[in-house]
């Protein structure tokens, strides 16, 4: 490659980045999973768009998605707050064991006995499209206001699932007969193990050492807490286990361990998550060929369905039995197992080993990624107000971005006061702020002023508080409490939960 070539290249890669973050405003106003319009602009890059670029390489798609998941598995993870999936740990388990193994069953058999595949094209569907994705989850949990529970148990999923997916495709894309059932149960508990040791044991070590040396820039911090997250993955790869479920357990420890400069790792991590999913989805647009998808849009269809309407209820409904949970929660639940980029990078893993109809599997797949992310994530909101679930408590929570000033050591509190906080009508002296902390600054209309005492707040504004590093806890769950319970929340009981996540507003 010349510089030319090298200019030319970083040109199109910069207008891409540009198209797709363009993109994601568009997705955010219309409901419609921003996974689609990656893909879309990768489709038009390829042969039969526009672009006209010829891309066939399975095998490097399989590893840059791969490297890709493992970045989008340390942001979910350093984003996820661990009191919300702590409850949903035993849910979350069950979902990604015996609901992954009820759900690879039907969809295998649907396809086998209605689609006309053969059991190893059937059970290879099957495994692969019985992930949910994280990176689809992660990104409608921002936009849909769901109790903390079913969030947690979501995140969770998303984030454990994808370790015994990866066991049963690799193991059905072998060569030879597939090995017995209990041996592959074996095998998947033990990885299961070591990445969970190892995921453990990485951030703890991880968070300890980042509390504990100082380094002589900030912007190292982030550097240093993503580098910890995928070593975890590495290792816990190398070890012969679950590379996936080792970084998203030490993404999740890093995460809650209230590490230095943590709102600047969020948003770098964020960033890099943001990366992650736009060359991935492109890449993966690229690599199909849209001339070919004629044939399978009906098969498809027919497996989408099963998977859809009958086996992901039923391995949903089946797997949380144990537990007592209201109907409404386990058909959102059922609804919410969105499909994304991982289904469709865990096609390319047959195609790479030359398993027999590997190229017709994945052009299902694809298929039905598109079409039921399509059907699945704008539908999502409308679904949660008919089960009337997410008008609760999590409506008046309040995102609340944090940014520490180092040399004065305190915080720099920002949030907004939503159409459904409490904190309407309430004076700023009313607010009864620990000592320490002071609402200094209100944003209303476009207009900055300090408030008064007397001042009365309303739904809008946007309020700056400055807080001592001691009080910067206690300010927050005050703010959290107001806006949920009004200015009697400390009389009714009611003492404010941390936001669902920074900036969140």
């Amino acid at each position: 490659m010349s510089v030319d070539h090298l200019n030319e290249l970083l040109l199109i890669c910069s207008l891409v980045l540009l198209i797709a973050v363009a993109a994601v405003r568009v997705s955010s106003r219309s409901g419609l999973p921003s996974l689609l319009i990656y893909l879309g602009i990768g489709v038009a890059m390829g042969q039969d768009g526009p672009g006209g670029v010829v891309f066939d390489n399975a095998q490097l798609t399989q590893l840059l998605g791969y490297a890709a998941l493992v970045v989008i598995l340390a942001e979910g993870g350093l984003g996820t707050k661990w009191k919300e999936i702590r409850p949903a740990l035993p849910r979350a388990a069950s979902l990604s064991t015996v609901g992954v193994a009820l759900s690879v069953g039907i969809t295998a058999a649907g396809a086998h006995y209605l689609a006309g595949l053969d059991w190893r094209q059937a059970l290879l569907i099957g495994a692969v499209v019985s992930s949910t994705d994280a990176a689809a989850v992660f990104s409608v949990l921002r936009s849909v206001p769901l109790p903390a529970r079913l969030t947690g148990i979501l995140e969770a999923e998303s984030g454990f699932n994808d370790a015994p997916v990866v066991i049963l495709v690799v193991a059905f894309s072998t060569a030879g007969p597939v090995e017995h059932w209990y041996l592959l149960l074996g095998t998947i508990a033990l990885e299961l193990a070591i990445g969970a040791a190892i995921g453990l044991a990485i951030g703890w070590l991880g968070a300890y050492a980042m509390r504990h040396v100082a380094l002589p820039a900030s912007g190292l911090y982030p550097i240093a807490v993503m580098a910890i997250a995928v070593s975890a993955y590495a290792l816990g790869a190398l070890a012969h286990g679950s590379g996936f479920l080792a970084v998203y357990l030490a993404a999740v420890i890093l995460g809650n361990a209230k590490l230095p400069h943590s709102p600047a790792t969020r948003g770098f991590a964020e960033g890099l998550g943001w990366i992650g999913q736009i060359g991935m989805f492109v890449l993966l647009g690229l690599l199909v060929t849209p001339h070919n998808l004629l044939d399978d849009i009906v098969p498809a269809l027919l497996i989408g369905m099963i998977l859809t309407i009958v086996a992901r209820p039923v391995s949903v409904f089946a797997a949380l039995l144990p537990w007592r949970m209201p109907w409404r929660e386990k058909t959102l639940l059922s609804w919410a197992g969105l499909r994304g980029a991982v289904p469709i990078v865990l096609a390319t893993i047959p195609m790479v080993t030359d398993v027999p109809g590997s190229e017709r599997v994945f052009n299902i797949v694809f298929v039905l990624v598109v079409i039921y992310t399509f059907v699945q994530g704008p539908t999502l909101p409308w679904l949660a107000r008919r089960l009337r679930l997410g008008d609760g408590e999590e409506a008046a929570d309040l995102g609340i971005e944090s940014a520490p000033l180092e040399r004065l050591r305190g915080h720099l509190l920002s949030t907004t006061i939503g159409p459904a906080s409490r904190m309407h009508g309430v004076e700023v002296g009313e607010l009864r702020m620990p000592a320490g902390a002071a609402v200094t600054l209100v944003v209303r209309d476009g207009t900055s002023f300090v408030p008064a005492p007397t001042t009365v707040l309303r739904r809008g504004d946007e309020l700056l508080v400055v807080a001592t590093d001691p009080v910067r806890d206690a300010a927050e769950r005050r703010l959290q409490a107001v806006s949920q319970g009004g200015k009697l929340a400390g009389w009714l009981g009611i003492h404010g939960s941390a936001g669902r996540r920074p900036g969140s507003h």
